[in-house]
């Protein structure tokens, strides 16, 4: 199965779910987006090191690169390999120099892993598909970022609303303006809604 690279474009608050945060990844070269829900330590953890900030003592993912790279052992990508009932899975793969294993984590711990090793991080077009979200042309400024960073403006928050009321086609205009809004994480619940009806 050919595997496709993800690059990490940006954190904000998540707009459905208190405390929590929306990790937003955009396939390589390419306008499609993927929204996870992480929690605020995950997202701290991510951001710190984007930002290339230095805490005063290890976080634990710095203990883990510490503890990794003390007996060679490198952590050579990160790959999201399965979406089931709204939960991402994710897995390591490990080299020490003679053999690879795989090990298998929670997607925002293995992100902050793979931020602190900067290896690549890698998902499948089934994933993409399933919970990927379609961009415009030239309606994605954060797409041409170079530098990813974590939002230090939090988005709206608040319950997500109910689109069960509204025909497809309001629906789709929606999409449009969640996703010109770059509200990938409302634009997700909305794309669900679609599927949902193009299922029945």
């Amino acid at each position: 199965m050919k595997k496709i690279k993800l690059e990490i474009l940006g954190i904000s608050y998540s707009q459905s779910q208190s405390g929590a945060y929306a990790l937003i990844f955009g396939e390589e070269g390419q306008k499609r987006r993927l929204p996870i829900i992480i929690g605020s330590f995950e997202a701290q953890a991510i951001a710190i090191e984007l930002e290339k900030m230095k805490p005063s003592r290890p976080l634990t993912h710095d203990l883990f690169r510490n503890f990794a790279q003390t007996f060679n052992i490198a952590v050579t990508e990160v790959i999201i390999y399965k979406f089931s009932e709204g939960i991402f899975f994710a897995k390591l793969i490990c080299f020490d120099g003679i053999k690879e294993v795989e090990i298998d984590s929670r997607t925002s711990d293995a992100v902050a892993i793979a931020v602190r090793f900067q290896c690549p991080i890698y998902t499948y077009e089934s994933i993409l598909n399933a919970a990927g979200i379609e961009m415009q042309e030239g309606s994605d400024p954060v797409g041409t970022t170079t530098e990813p960073t974590a939002s230090k403006k939090p988005t709206k928050k608040g319950k997500p609303d109910n689109y069960s009321h509204m025909t497809l086609k309001e629906l789709e205009k929606k999409l449009m303006e969640a996703i010109d809004a770059e509200a990938y994480e409302k634009a997700s619940v909305i794309r669900d809604e679609i599927n949902k009806r193009k299922k029945k």
